[in-house]
């Protein structure tokens, strides 16, 4: 290929030590090229003459790897974006498990029915393995030293717990169901009423960082529709 003046045009290639031959250093170029970002719109028959080594590929176009580039980048924003979507959608179904379960426990007559719906509810609509209602008073109450000494250890600073409990824990809250991980809310305006336990048969499921607000409205709902209930 000729330019105008008849003479033909030749690949630049980016030699490692161009410095020395023009008495440039990649600093100066690299620092031009930076603060004059449309040099090569300006100038298209130089961008057409360079080349890249590429320990790939060999010589490819600036347009080429600028374009490769882009679309790697496009690439990974389409994945973080299909994971915050994932989330999103994950999210909304939880919300909506919560808010159909508050309203349905506020239909109940029972502290039996009110076990029956969680279960029911946690167990089939989120996958969780274990739900049980251990209570402070009644014929099956928890036993008083145990209480203490559960919510000594995990209830110090919240009345909420996330997390992994000791083999003699989950045999006192959740007896042979099976709990690698839990979520358990201690009950009552006094923490005096019981703790609602769940668990998952993933390890990992329920972590220390989690968040508490629907949590927090399920607390609220079974602190006010407890008290007073056949069964407490």
């Amino acid at each position: 290929m000729s330019d105008a003046s008849g003479q033909s045009k030749r690949p630049v290639t980016l030699e490692p030590n161009y410095d020395e031959a023009f008495g440039l250093t990649a600093e100066e170029v690299r620092a031009f090229l930076l603060k004059h970002p449309d040099f090569f719109a300006n100038n298209p028959d130089i961008l057409e003459r360079l080349v890249i080594p590429h320990e790939e590929k060999g010589a490819v176009s600036l347009v080429e790897r600028q374009s490769e580039q882009l679309r790697k980048k496009v690439r990974q924003l389409n994945y973080k974006l299909n994971q915050l979507i994932g989330v999103a959608k994950q999210n909304e179904k939880i919300y909506r498990v919560y808010t159909d379960l508050n309203v349905e426990l506020l239909r109940c007559k029972s502290v039996s029915e009110i076990q029956y719906k969680l279960e029911s509810v946690l167990q089939e609509r989120l996958n969780l393995h274990s739900v049980v209602l251990q209570l402070f008073k009644g014929p099956h109450a928890m036993q008083e030293l145990q209480r203490r000494l559960i919510i000594e250890k995990r209830f110090k600073d919240s009345t909420f717990f996330f997390g992994r409990l000791s083999q003699h824990e989950r045999q006192v809250i959740f007896g042979e169901e099976t709990a690698e991980s839990v979520a358990l809310i201690l009950l009552g305006d006094n923490h005096d009423m019981g703790i609602l336990a769940v668990g998952s048969d993933d390890a990992s499921h329920f972590t220390p960082d989690m968040d508490t607000l629907l949590l927090k409205q399920l607390q609220e709902v079974l602190n006010i529709t407890m008290p007073g209930m056949p069964g407490y």
